[in-house]
């Protein structure tokens, strides 16, 4: 893991197209920025974990229709 110290208002560039820039600290929290392309999500951790727990969640449906009741014959 890459460590790097910024103050209010410094950026980190990813990439040539993603920008992080810290923009407010307070306290023991830090408000930070990020300008990325519409094509890449950008999400917090719980969220992005959510969001992969609910892709790996099979389907009713595709459950329902792969029962092996469609076996070729």
């Amino acid at each position: 893991m890459l460590v790097l110290s910024r103050k209010k208002n410094e950026s980190i560039i990813i990439n040539d197209d993603i920008t992080i820039v810290v923009v407010e600290i307070r306290g023991d929290k830090v408000r930070l920025g990020v300008e990325a392309p519409k094509e890449v999500p950008v999400h917090r951790n719980e969220v992005y974990e959510a969001i992969r727990r609910n892709q790996q969640k099979p389907d009713e449906s595709s459950l329902a229709q792969n029962d092996g009741s469609n076996a070729a014959t």
